[in-house]
């Protein structure tokens, strides 16, 4: 047995309050858990401005870049830029070598694009007596790995080459890259700037202790993307496993190295192809014209609906109003990133939510015409409208899906919010049309006393 008309009304209106604390302004936030949402408005760059930057493989053409190494570079740059703060940030896989990111609000662009492209690949170097300077370029064999070979490598510069001779590459042998890191974190130095602090993996101390107790003296170089960042002199033996990366760093300096180091190192290099900023004044502008046609469009709809159907015209009025407060709740429950194409797939949806009430109650119409009662001509009107709603709104999401699709491979992530929002809006749309407008039409005729008033329904 089905809830009663007063029941379902209780449940509408307990949910009605749920989704205005959800909506306010001033709303806390929800903490439970591992659930934490601050229920905050996310707008998108074209909204907020920022930072738009397409990054690409810094390969050879003839290279072929996997999808696996291009979906862990994406996942890498969402951990770096959460690391450094940046929050809001879309990453997607545009095409087979490239990754396009959206920086929504974001002022400091120059750190934050030489922090994302840099691989981060971190190596201890043995280096003997003879270290090699700050910022030289250094050539490594990451497959000699002490913790991959056992081996402690023993690296000595090459003899000088003869008279008329091609130089000697050297190729060192790493110690320990930044696989072997456990931790990594940021502090003063002893006197002046900041340096990094590390903390090995249990499988990493032994190496590290057994070398540095044998090589008090000598230099054991820090090697970051083959440049020496660090070259320090063992001073003494490290037997804990913990240690500092000294160098020329100011506080941004040492964060970013932080943040390679601690989120891992990028399966391939990128470049910079494209980087645009993005300005919040035009954004603003946009906001303002959205909200002002969505209030007109709402306007001019619910005068629409009141006209031609009069009583259930009122209804559906009210159950847009609430359709439109429970969307934009889901919006900041999920949340949803709203861009201006997003926007107009929510104002579209608005569109949907009427369409599917025009039918119920143009049917509605022809049920009183043929002499049925209105409590019959609106359970009537909703049973025999359902199969044209049903199948309209599937077509409809079936498109939300196919531009969900596109927006994904090749990057376009505009036609992705409006994908999104729009989906979201026909889903609530069935919960309103087919649940909210027909409590309230029964809920009105239960308890106010109406004859048989069918000009009361445009008929």
């Amino acid at each position: 047995m089905g809830l009663s008309n007063n029941i379902k009304m209780l449940l509408i209106v307990v949910l009605l309050i749920v989704v205005i604390w959800m909506v306010a302004p001033g709303n806390p936030g929800i903490y439970l858990g591992d659930f934490q949402r601050d229920m905050q408005t996310k707008l998108g760059l074209d909204l907020r401005g920022g930072l738009r930057v397409l990054l690409e493989a810094d390969l050879p053409e003839d290279v072929q870049v996997s999808p696996e190494d291009l979906e862990e570079a994406k996942v890498i740059l969402e951990s770096r830029s959460n690391g450094l703060g940046v929050s809001e940030v879309v990453f997607q896989v545009t095409g087979n070598r490239r990754i396009s990111g959206e920086f929504p609000g974001l002022e400091n662009t120059s750190q934050v694009i030489q922090t994302l492209k840099q691989v981060g690949q971190l190596a201890f170097v043995p280096m003997g007596t003879s270290p090699l300077g700050y910022g030289e370029d250094v050539k490594i064999d990451y497959t000699q790995v002490a913790t991959k070979t056992g081996v402690i490598p023993e690296n000595a510069l090459p003899e000088p080459a003869a008279d008329g001779a091609a130089p000697q590459e050297m190729v060192y042998a790493p110690l320990l890259t930044g696989a072997d890191l456990d931790d990594v974190g940021v502090a003063p130095g002893q006197l002046t700037g900041y340096v990094v602090t590390f903390k090995l993996k249990d499988t990493a101390r032994k190496i590290f202790a057994d070398y540095t107790s044998a090589h008090v003296g000598d230099y054991l170089a820090i090697v970051l993307d083959d440049k020496v960042i660090s070259a320090p002199r063992i001073e003494s033996a490290i037997t804990e496993g913990e240690g500092v990366i000294t160098g020329d760093f100011t506080v941004d300096t040492a964060n970013d190295l932080m943040v390679q180091l601690k989120y891992g190192s990028l399966p391939i290099p990128f470049k910079v192809v494209q980087s645009e900023a993005v300005g919040a004044t035009l954004g603003q502008d946009s906001i303002n014209k959205s909200i002002t046609a969505g209030t007109i469009g709402l306007i001019l709809i619910a005068l629409f609906m009141i006209i031609s159907y009069r009583l259930p015209g009122v209804m559906a009025t009210l159950a847009l109003a609430i359709y439109a407060l429970i969307s934009f709740a889901i919006f900041k429950l999920i949340p949803v990133t709203l861009t201006l194409p997003g926007i107009a797939g929510f104002i579209l949806s608005i569109g949907v939510a009427v369409d599917a009430n025009i039918l119920i109650f143009e049917r509605m119409k022809e049920e009183l015409r043929a002499g049925r009662t209105l409590r019959q001509a609106i359970d009537l009107g909703w049973s025999r409208a359902w199969s044209s709603i049903r199948d309209s709104n599937i077509t409809t999401l079936i498109s939300c899906a196919i531009l969900w699709w596109f927006g994904n491979t090749f990057g376009a992530s505009l036609v992705k919010g409006f994908a999104v929002t729009l989906a979201i809006g026909v889903f609530v749309s069935f919960f309103t049309a087919l649940s909210v407008t027909r409590t309230l039409l029964h809920v009105t005729l239960d308890n106010i006393k109406i004859a048989e008033r069918h000009d009361w329904f445009g008929v």
